[in-house]
């Protein structure tokens, strides 16, 4: 099948006009952000992760009030934690230097920080009344019988895959549209298992993997930043492109001042994959919480997302004494790229660039 008719499937899929999906990173994505990339003809997304399902519907809702367009609502589907005290008390003990050099206190103890979609049944009933036009999986799939549901009120279904296994999973289970998620690609890495063996196959590589063995279109993503990027992974098959790091500088998204210096900085040509963060790998600026990361054992750091409660508190006992580098400052290779922008008018340079080549 030529590349121009699976982008024009696609589109005509996803009810939209541009080859252009704005990754949910949690975050940075806000309504606004997603109501301006779907207004300008692309696909806004929402990430609501890290979101209770009250906030959820709210998100959707600020969204609806600022666009009539096709709306991607993002969920994680990671297995539910379970709590290793003794594990997250020593993490806790090797954080405390780091808390006291920031003038802040460890927390006495740690707790899962959001809940997955797997078990979250308010979230599934936000989701499935407010209908939006696209839902995405991360991390793995929820179960048949949501699948089914979602699909029978006429909801399109994505899912991240960072293999070929991943991917036929994704397809069998019900999924429309498959996104190819390369190494490349900031923020967590949208493995099934995070435990597992990762091929850390890249985009380029993964995206003709899966649209010369799928049926079903495919969403290149990863080190994707501009026009040139788009056009390159719809040569390989690709129906559209999802590109995160490039919406992290634009007006609209809700990275804080020092993500944004770092993401204009050096460190945007050093980005590094670390656990330490959340406990799931994830692709992360350089910082001093990534260097952290480099000095101890994946074994020791506790399990997504228990890790991240230990994240975030020390990220804002340092932004509490001006210190940014604590930060879950996520972005891909591609982040020299990055451009300071309202997002519609990088929408437009996007497609400037796209209709270029």
């Amino acid at each position: 099948m030529a590349s121009s008719s699976v982008s024009r499937r696609l589109l005509d899929l996803l009810g939209i006009d541009l080859p252009i999906v704005q990754a949910p990173m949690a975050g940075t994505s806000t309504p606004e952000l997603a109501a301006a990339v779907s207004n300008a003809g692309g696909l806004g997304s929402i990430g609501v992760g890290a979101m209770t399902a009250k906030a959820a519907g709210d998100a959707i809702a600020a969204f609806r009030a600022r666009s009539s367009r096709s709306l991607n609502i993002n969920v994680f589907c990671h297995r539910p934690a379970q709590p290793d005290p003794a594990r997250e008390s020593a993490w806790l003990e090797r954080l405390r230097p780091e808390f006291e050099a920031v003038k802040g206190t460890a927390p006495t103890g740690l707790k899962e920080v959001y809940k997955s979609f797997l078990a979250d049944e308010p979230m599934f009933s936000t989701i499935l009344t407010a209908k939006p036009k696209v839902v995405s999986f991360h991390f793995g799939l929820p179960s048949s019988e949501w699948i089914r549901a979602l699909r029978e009120a006429g909801i399109i279904l994505l899912g991240t895959a960072t293999n070929l296994a991943e991917a036929k999973a994704n397809v069998a289970a019900g999924v429309q549209v498959v996104v190819a998620q390369g190494y490349e690609a900031g923020g967590h890495r949208g493995t099934f298992d995070p435990d597992a063996p990762d091929d850390q196959l890249g985009t380029f590589a993964l995206t003709r993997l899966l649209t010369r063995s799928l049926e079903v279109p495919v969403i290149a993503a990863g080190g994707i930043m501009d026009g040139h990027g788009i056009a390159a992974a719809m040569r390989l098959g690709a129906g559209a492109a999802q590109l995160g790091t490039a919406f992290v500088g634009t007006d609209e998204s809700a990275a804080d001042a020092g993500y944004r210096a770092a993401l204009f900085s050096n460190a945007a040509s050093h980005t590094v994959m670390t656990r330490a963060i959340s406990g799931r790998p994830a692709r992360c600026l350089a910082n001093r919480f990534t260097a952290l990361g480099a000095r101890v054992s994946p074994s020791d750091i506790p399990t997504y997302p228990i890790a991240y409660d230990a994240g975030k508190s020390l990220n804002a006992a340092a932004k509490a004494v001006g210190e940014a580098g604590f930060g879950a400052q996520w972005a891909g290779q591609g982040a020299p790229l990055a451009r300071s922008l309202p997002a519609s008018k990088l929408v437009a340079a996007l497609v400037d660039e796209l209709k270029s080549i």
